[in-house]
């Protein structure tokens, strides 16, 4: 099981690649594997107010629905378009092509609230 390096991660199993003042959002390698076979992603719209650790989306597989909530405190830029039409791309590349939101940071303090790689894995336990 991969836990990239260059990444922040909730307990909640999201994570975020922060590049400048923006965040690329998405669900671990982990988390898409408790869930299994993604069958819908719903995201919220570009310039949406996201909350930390407040729900913003759901992602429903086969064996259930889960929340989304977000790592940091921000507005929505972008949405990954592709998920509308094929929302597996989560499980095929949960930390690249199956990224789900794009959010300009508006307090980065937040990020120092997050877990990093190993943390992370201790906290599933893998």
């Amino acid at each position: 099981m991969e836990f990239p390096k260059d990444l922040k991660y909730t307990k909640d199993h999201e994570w975020i690649r922060v590049d400048g003042g923006t965040g690329v959002v998405g669900i671990t390698e982990y988390a898409q594997g408790e869930l299994g076979d993604v069958v819908f992603v719903e995201l919220p719209a570009v310039g949406a107010k996201l909350q930390q650790g407040k729900q913003f989306g759901t992602i429903e597989a086969v064996k259930t629905v889960s929340d989304l909530f977000a790592p940091v405190s921000g507005e929505v830029v972008e949405i990954n378009e592709t998920l509308k039409d094929s929302p597996e791309v989560v499980n095929k590349y949960p930390y690249s092509g199956g990224w789900m939101v794009k959010v300009k940071i508006s307090n980065v303090a937040e990020l120092d609230g997050l877990l990093d790689a190993a943390k992370y894995e201790e906290t599933v336990g893998k």
